[in-house]
């Protein structure tokens, strides 16, 4: 609000002095342009460049000397705020340390996960996003928000046994999907890529939750042999791929088996190129600022030079006489007899 009563004063300001002004030149115009007392068309403009461009100065100056200073940093650090949010999703439930996930057959599933999760981290720049974990079973708690500690991620997906913290029962992957919306509701727009990791549930037809505007995408990944089943707990668990696709579809998404491939490059590419969008910092008033002062001053250093050479046509002086020619010596006698 300063800047803008400091504009307005030196506006007016301006336009004051642009008025007399007007009145001297029109007194000394045949003096300044010659006889006909005008100048070139174009410096009818010259009063209306120098009030914008005083008035942009003024504006400028006054607000960078009110706005806090951005803090630059090192190419590949993200500016606080601005960061990508990666949050992961990870069902714990028994069923996940069956093995019969890989390419072997012989892995657990949850092991699998933790590989799957492992490729990704290593195909995207370091500090880039800030990494959520929300363990689902019975219930659903975060495990650990906005980490950049990728070390501390791994031995959660790896073999902390975190079914422990919950009563035993049957997996609601619905409960960490609405955890992980309450989590990412206040992130900025488009900042988060949601990631589902399961062997499958039997998921209500109502009761999806809504993700938030901060979540840009939405990967379910499958883990877990999904033609053979192995038995726990007196039934048969195998990768439900219906199921998580029908989780995928309603939550806009999309649906990878997990099982045998890592994550396919182009969803990676997807979460990296969403990273870089966030780095390019939108104008502030501060950009607004330098871009006034730029321009006002670039503006009112120009004029005069611009007024001084091509403002008129009228050249003062007196010009010089031809020059006489010289005469030899025959010449020089001829004007002497006569």
């Amino acid at each position: 609000m300063v800047a803008e009563i400091v504009a307005l004063v030196t506006l007016w300001l301006v336009v004051l002095a642009e008025a007399l002004q007007h009145r001297r030149v029109k007194r000394l115009a045949p003096l300044a342009f010659g006889p006909t007392g005008k100048p070139r068309r174009w410096t009818v403009s010259s009063p209306l460049i120098r009030i914008a461009s005083m008035t942009a100065l003024a504006w400028g100056l006054t607000t960078l000397l009110f706005v806090p200073p951005r803090t630059y940093r090192a190419a590949g650090d993200v500016q606080p705020g601005k960061e990508q949010h990666l949050l992961i999703v990870l069902d714990v439930s028994p069923s996940m340390r069956l093995e019969d996930a890989g390419t072997s057959g012989e892995q657990s599933r949850k092991s699998r996960a933790r590989d799957v999760m492992r490729s990704l981290f290593q195909r995207v720049p370091p500090g880039q996003s800030l990494v959520s974990v929300v363990a689902v079973y019975s219930g659903a708690k975060p495990v650990v928000v906005d980490s950049r500690d990728l070390d501390v991620v791994d031995g959660i997906l790896g073999d902390l046994p975190l079914y422990q913290a919950f009563e035993s029962g049957q997996t609601r992957l619905l409960e960490g999907l609405r955890e992980a919306a309450k989590l990412a509701k206040p992130w900025n727009p488009r900042s988060t890529t949601a990631i589902l990791i399961s062997d499958g549930d039997t998921v209500p037809p109502q009761g999806m939750p809504t993700m938030p505007a901060s979540v840009g995408s939405v990967l379910v990944v499958g883990v877990g042999d999904p033609q053979k089943g192995s038995f726990i707990d007196g039934r048969q668990s195998k990768q439900d791929v219906f199921t998580l696709r029908q989780i995928a579809a309603r939550l806009r998404g999309t649906y990878h088996n997990g099982n045998r491939q890592h994550l396919p490059s182009h969803l990676i590419d997807e979460f990296v190129s969403r990273g870089r969008q966030q780095r390019v910092e939108p104008w502030t008033r501060r950009e607004f600022a330098l871009l006034a002062v730029a321009m006002g001053g670039f503006c009112l250093s120009l004029l005069p030079v611009l007024l001084e050479q091509i403002g008129t046509d009228y050249l003062p002086g007196v010009r010089s006489r031809r020059p006489t020619p010289k005469m030899n010596s025959h010449d020089a006698v001829r004007a002497n007899a006569a």
